[in-house]
């Protein structure tokens, strides 16, 4: 049986959320939260699709886990702090520790859109971010017609930098992006 690495006890509470990093229990919730999620999610992140399996959920977990060891990927599941219901993802990737930056991207199941989730859970992350591993920014990558991140991205703080070419390689693609840069100091009182 092999031998479940050893992870932070990180925790990120703030009412109505909880974030902590992902744990083996975590993969049901993940593929049913991916599954129902297939039409809005997917749509912009190739990783949620019809196909995606309970063998997906544990493999994205093992990853996740994998990069808190080497102290490279900090991603954490989004529940609800009352329920526990799995609200959806956010974390930090694509660490630069040269230059004390990183990439922030969440998501949100389907059945929860609307509620200001990815944008209260962006801005823990990225507090996390500037706190606990000393980054001095944070970019935000996105798909240019996918208002509903940039919007998550402007209520951070992050401003709006440039559509960059060729950025993102999604479903066998080139696409251009929305870039986004957030520093400590452009965190919205109201996102915290």
């Amino acid at each position: 049986m092999p031998i479940e690495p050893v992870l932070p006890t990180w925790e990120l509470v703030e009412e109505p959320l909880r974030l902590r990093p992902w744990q083996a229990q975590d993969a049901e919730d993940l593929f049913d939260a991916a599954r129902s999620s297939v039409a809005s999610v997917g749509r912009w992140l190739p990783w949620c699709h019809a196909g995606y399996e309970r063998a997906d959920a544990h493999a994205w977990i093992s990853h996740c886990q994998d990069g808190w060891s080497r102290g490279e990927h900090f991603a954490f599941p989004i529940f609800d702090l009352h329920t526990g219901e799995l609200l959806g993802g956010a974390g930090l990737n694509q660490r630069n520790r040269q230059h004390r930056s990183a990439n922030l991207g969440y998501w949100v199941r389907q059945s929860r859109h609307g509620e200001g989730i990815a944008a209260h859970a962006a801005a823990l992350v990225a507090r996390f971010g500037f706190e606990q591993l000393g980054l001095i920014r944070i970019e935000i990558v996105v798909m240019p017609d996918n208002h509903a991140s940039r919007r998550t991205a402007e209520k951070t703080g992050a401003r709006f930098e440039a559509i960059a070419r060729q950025r993102l390689w999604a479903n066998g693609l080139a696409h251009d992006a929305a870039v986004y840069g957030l520093t400590q100091a452009d965190l919205l009182p109201s996102a915290r």
